[in-house]
Formats: structure tokens, C-alpha cells, sequence
């Protein structure tokens, strides 16, 4: 069994025929559809889905490369102690891409932005084309603008994630859009780059923060910092307008 794909990038199109590939061995294998163990680098095998959340898990989290012996999805112990022996990895890169992925979140960023290598690399990084050819855009600009949407629109970070794989396919072969959310923040945190959400006059006339910070509506214009529904009634504590 073919598990090259297992290295490829997410938006090529042998890791696309790859994660078919597998479904339909473990289908075969395993005479189920629903009770499948998620090898993605999230679930590890610790999970049981479906074959469509298993799919949308590889896809959007990745799969565990250091999973090389498929025994959880019907392949036998023969093959397995057979694959040991021909595919031989390095300890450090079949398991840092694991530590990497699994359970990753805003916090885990903190201290890239002090690093000055790191910085050094992201920046040298960030000057690609964000494809072959392309004058407007780099890789890091590029970056920046989809991430400010984020911001903006309030997407979560699957949503965005889901975002990043639709760009890559739609741009030409070679494109630098990274593949998750994770690379993203790996990122715009190298460079110390966050955003903060505040709340704000719909009419833009203040910010409250600091000594409107506890105000209920705005004292240049009067306008109430509450959301007004259909009704005409304010809703209390839902926000009219967030930057």
C-alpha cells in the first residue's frame, strides 16, 4: 500500500487520492463505514468516526505521519513488521510533526515574536510570490489581508482553515498560501502580529475603552452602544458594532 501521500501537501492531489485510497482500505478492511479509528494528528487513533468526519479531519488537521503501520484499519501484523523494516525514519522527524499539531492553540504562539532568527526566516520567507509569476501579492501580504478578514468577519479558525485549502486550489500550481490555520499564526506570530477586538460607536465616534469603558451609549453622538432588533427594542449586552 502507497503511503507517500502521507508526506505530501494537503492541497496536492496525491495527498486528495491518498486519503481515498485509505478510506476505501479501511472500509474494506474493517466492513464499516461508521465506527473508524481517526488517524488524523488530533485524534491519533484515540477516536472513532464516521468515514466523512474522518475525512474532513485529515483534510482540515492533518494526518499523524508517525501512524506508518495501518493495524487500527485492517492491515496485518505481517505487513506492518515488514514496513518497519523498509520505511526506517528519523525519531526527531517522524514525531515533531505530531508535537507540532495536537492541541495547538492562540497561547502556544507567545514566544515565537521574540525569537530573531525566527523572525529573520519568517521575513525572508514572507517575500515569495504568492505564486509563480505573481507581482502584487507576496506570501506574507497575501497572509496579512486574508487574516485581517478573519478578524473582521469573525471566522473561526476551521472556517478559515477551510479557506486557506479553497485558496490553494484555486491558485496556480506552486502557490505559497499556507495550508492551515496553524502555519498561518506560525506566521503572523514570528512577527508579533495579533489583533484585539473593541467595541465602538456604530457612528465611529469613540472607542469604549478606558474612560468609556463602562459606558452604555456614546457621549459625542447618544447613540446607545447596545444592538437595536427588529422590534425596536435594545438588546442589552449584544454589541452594535465591533472593530
Amino acid at each position: 500500500m502507497d503511503k507517500s501521500w502521507m508526506h505530501s501537501d494537503r492541497r496536492s492531489k496525491a495527498y486528495e487520492l491518498g486519503v481515498e485510497a485509505f478510506l476505501n482500505f479501511s472500509v474494506e478492511n474493517l466492513l464499516t463505514t461508521t465506527h473508524i479509528h481517526c488517524p488524523c494528528v488530533k485524534c491519533v487513533n484515540l477516536k472513532l468516526f464516521g468515514i466523512g468526519i474522518i475525512r474532513d479531519h485529515l483534510y482540515f488537521n492533518g494526518v499523524d505521519q508517525s501512524y506508518k503501520n495501518w493495524t487500527f484499519h485492517g492491515e496485518p501484523w505481517e505487513a506492518a513488521n515488514a514496513s518497519r523494516n523498509v520505511e526506517e525514519d528519523d525519531d526527531h522527524s517522524r514525531y515533531s510533526f505530531v508535537a507540532e499539531e495536537v492541541e495547538m492553540d492562540d497561547n502556544d504562539f507567545g514566544d515565537f515574536g521574540s525569537d530573531p532568527y525566527e523572525f529573520a526566516n519568517v521575513i525572508g520567507d514572507g517575500d515569495q510570490p504568492l505564486y509563480p509569476g505573481c507581482r502584487k501579492y507576496t506570501k506574507l501580504s497575501a497572509l496579512v489581508k486574508l487574516y485581517n478578514l478573519k478578524a473582521k468577519h469573525g471566522m473561526s479558525d476551521v472556517c478559515f482553515t477551510e479557506l486557506l485549502i479553497l485558496q490553494g486550489d484555486l491558485l496556480p500550481e506552486g502557490n505559497t498560501i499556507p495550508a492551515s490555520m496553524y502555519e498561518a499564526k506560525k506566521t503572523l506570530s514570528a512577527l508579533g502580529l495579533s489583533y484585539e477586538k473593541m467595541h465602538a460607536c456604530p457612528n465611529d465616534c469613540i472607542l469604549y475603552r478606558k474612560e468609556y469603558e463602562d459606558s452604555t451609549n456614546c457621549p459625542s453622538c447618544g447613540i446607545s452602544r447596545w444592538k437595536e432588533g427588529k422590534d425596536s427594542i435594545l438588546k442589552e449586552g449584544v454589541l452594535a458594532k465591533v472593530v
